[in-house]
């Protein structure tokens, strides 16, 4: 299913994410946004290596296991699948241990090409 934004914004904050790792939640919506257009069922294939799963587009080679890739870290202890139902709760979880692990939103290419550095208020208006 869709997240409309601001019902994003508001389980994001009920869960703790203002703040969390340094960053507002309003990096979080704007990284939501470009990884999976607030698709809970989003999914990408990299190709031979791994594939990205769920809202936060949570990738098989380190964080969760789809039993196709090859040497899978799985450190999320998810099955991948789990990653595009409509309960994220496990997804923010895995979200919340890979930005633990990395301090910031730096695993997550289009956080990098999207939302470091920019105004992101817009993200969070009228919520």
């Amino acid at each position: 299913k869709d997240i409309p934004r601001c019902e994003l914004v508001k389980i994001l904050r009920r869960h703790g994410f203002e703040g969390f790792v340094g960053k507002t939640v309003a990096n979080w919506v704007c990284l939501v946004k470009h990884e999976s257009g607030y698709r809970t069922t989003a999914f990408n294939n990299n190709g031979p290596n791994s594939r990205d799963y769920g809202i936060f587009q949570i990738n098989s080679k380190y964080w969760c296991n789809d039993g196709k890739t090859r040497g899978s870290k799985n450190a999320c202890n998810i099955n991948c699948s789990k990653l595009r139902d409509d309960n994220i709760a496990d997804d923010i979880q895995c979200a919340k241990k890979i930005a633990r692990e990395a301090r910031g939103l730096t695993p997550w290419v289009a956080w990098k090409k999207y939302c470091q550095g920019k105004d992101l208020s817009s993200y969070v208006r009228g919520c």
